[in-house]
């Protein structure tokens, strides 16, 4: 057998020892420069890149950028003036002997690769195995690939085991949308993709399995937005026997672990800081609150029960208070003023304290001195300090308001931490809450979860006092995991579902694997689900979902690249009895 005289070698591997060496490279052209007589080509892989050079016009013939070549020749060092201190291989070159074109591009790109990322979201998506291309997007996927393997080894690790859950499987009124798949052979009936594996995992619980775990795929026919795609990805684990903390400590070690291994940013130490979720509608407005923020909003209801000022009376009065910040020009406020008004609040009020403890302010005249007086105590007012004011009817809306300001000030007080993710688990959720758009109550979290007090306190009068055994896990201001213990069992399971209209008849028919597999003995269980998708969305530092996918959709929800969602022949649609209207 001939021996091949060339080497192989990636692109970004070669080095100044590999000097007077024959090599062979295979890659995309990614620059062509011609010298005058003296032509120069950057050719890159995976590895790296690596710059040949040549004085034969001929060999670089009908060459084109990103075409895919394989070229062979002798490693030589470069002319020190030419050196490249941006890439690996800057002090050296391959000087070309022999070049074959394996797969020759077109003249024309729709966009340039190293700065793919800059251009229009649909042309990228549209063209996304070029934008694939690009260091920057190439490299997400790569991290992708990194933190997946790490999840999987640390689940191992934690005595986990990964089990894969059915894709098609049947429809249930989970919350979101389903995406459901018309049957060949059952005519009129429909598979489902599933929202998350929910069900599945608590059967393999019922099933004798003590910890699982997958990568599960999850799919929900909502509306796409920067954070949220059809189709996205949680690490999905289920622990039998197991309480709230039990969760908590695994949660806390996934997160700790990975964020530390993964970034050289500070993060919260374990445990994570423990929130009801009252006190974070509370305090932060929101039950995914940014603690890298460190305003407060406080409760200032009480004060104005029968204050003559009419937005005040009787209404749900948030404030928050920022000391030192008098001194900002009208112009400062008039932005808040206009941020105000665009997330829909009819105004905003505050005040400011002057050096000698005085009000002024837009609504200082509706206050009386009793009201300064308490405001001064219950805000811990001093001088410099300015008050703001949010008030509405409605508690709900107040909080939601409050929340999107307190984020607001932060920005631009520039209050915010880049430099660290602050973790929280919010706990103790309500387990109903009124719809008032059904005009009843429905669940308000997980409705598979575990009401705290059991069957008991579902036979309370006000169903808006139970409480739930459901956490969710947040950071920086994104919620991150989501789970609860579960309602293991079913006359308290049947119970809750009753209470939001669903009798057993219903909870038999939706939820038929449930009802009939906990007759036979369920083993107390719980778990939660980190989102893959936003933990690497927070490694990166970017707000935007489909930066850490591979083929993602675009926010329209259509696949520009496969052209999805596409028509399919009228014989398709006869064979699963199906008929456009």
């Amino acid at each position: 057998m001939k021996k091949n005289k060339y080497r192989d070698c990636y692109c970004g591997d070669i080095k100044e020892s590999d000097i007077d060496k024959k090599i062979k490279i295979s890659g995309f052209v990614e620059n062509i420069r011609d010298h005058g007589g003296v032509i120069f080509v950057d050719v890159r892989d995976e590895h790296g890149t690596i710059q040949l050079v040549s004085n034969d016009d001929s060999i670089f013939a009908n060459l084109s950028r990103e075409s895919v070549i394989c070229a062979s020749g002798v490693v030589i060092k470069r002319d020190e003036d030419d050196y490249n201190p941006n890439i690996a291989t800057g002090t050296v070159e391959l000087l070309v002997l022999e070049l074959d074109i394996l797969s020759k591009a077109s003249n024309i790109l729709p966009f340039e690769i190293k700065t793919s990322h800059e251009v229009g979201e649909d042309v990228r998506l549209k063209y996304r195995y070029l934008d694939l291309r690009n260091k920057k997007v190439h490299d997400n996927i790569v991290l992708r690939s990194k933190l997946l393997s790490y999840l999987r080894n640390k689940m191992e690790n934690l005595g986990f085991t990964e089990v894969q859950t059915p894709i098609i499987t049947a429809s249930s009124p989970e919350g979101a949308r389903d995406f459901i798949i018309p049957s060949r052979k059952f005519h009129g009936k429909f598979y489902a993709l599933p929202q998350a594996p929910q069900i599945f995992k608590e059967l393999l619980m019922v099933g004798g399995f003590d910890k699982y775990f997958q990568i599960a795929p999850c799919f929900r026919d909502e509306d796409c937005r920067s954070d949220r795609s059809l189709e996205f990805y949680q690490l999905d684990f289920e622990m039998s026997f197991a309480t709230e903390e039990d969760v908590y400590g695994v949660g806390e070690e996934i997160f700790y672990d990975t964020f530390t291994h993964f970034s050289d940013k500070k993060v919260s130490p374990r445990p994570f800081r423990r929130i009801s979720y009252r006190d974070a509608m509370l305090m932060y407005g929101t039950d995914k609150p940014d603690l890298r923020n460190p305003l407060i909003i406080m409760d200032l209801s009480k004060i104005f029960l029968t204050s003559s000022f009419k937005p005040f009376k009787g209404n749900t009065v948030r404030g928050i208070k920022v000391d030192g910040i008098s001194d900002k020009p009208n112009s400062w406020y008039n932005e808040l003023v206009d941020y105000a008004s665009s997330i829909g609040m009819p105004g905003i009020g505050y005040i400011t304290v002057t050096e000698d403890m005085k009000f002024k302010g837009p609504i200082d005249k509706f206050l009386t001195d009793l009201e300064r007086q308490e405001l001064i105590e219950v805000a811990h007012l001093d001088k410099g300090s300015v008050l703001f004011f949010i008030a509405d009817g409605k508690e709900n809306v107040a909080n939601k308001f409050s929340g999107l300001i307190r984020t607001e000030l932060g920005k631009k007080l520039n209050l915010i931490d880049e430099n660290s993710f602050e973790f929280c688990i919010i706990n103790d959720f309500p387990m109903f809450e009124y719809n008032e758009e059904i005009g009843k109550y429905d669940f308000c979290h997980n409705p598979f979860s575990m009401p705290q007090g059991g069957i008991k306190a579902l036979k309370e009068e006000d169903i808006s006092n139970v409480l739930a055994y459901q956490y969710d896990f947040v950071c920086n201001g994104n919620e991150m995991a989501s789970g609860a213990v579960r309602n293991h069992d079913l006359e308290c399971l049947k119970k809750a579902f009753a209470l939001v209209g669903y009798e057993e008849d219903v909870v038999k028919e939706k939820f038929s694997s449930l009802y009939y597999a906990f007759q036979f003995g369920a083993p107390p269980h719980a778990g939660m689900a980190p989102g893959v998708d936003r933990m690497l969305m927070l490694l990166l530092g970017t707000d935007n979902l489909r930066e850490v996918q591979a083929f993602p959709m675009s926010v329209s929800g259509q696949d520009l690249m496969m052209g999805c969602p596409s028509e399919v022949t009228e014989k398709q649609l006869r064979e699963v009895h199906i008929k456009i209207r």
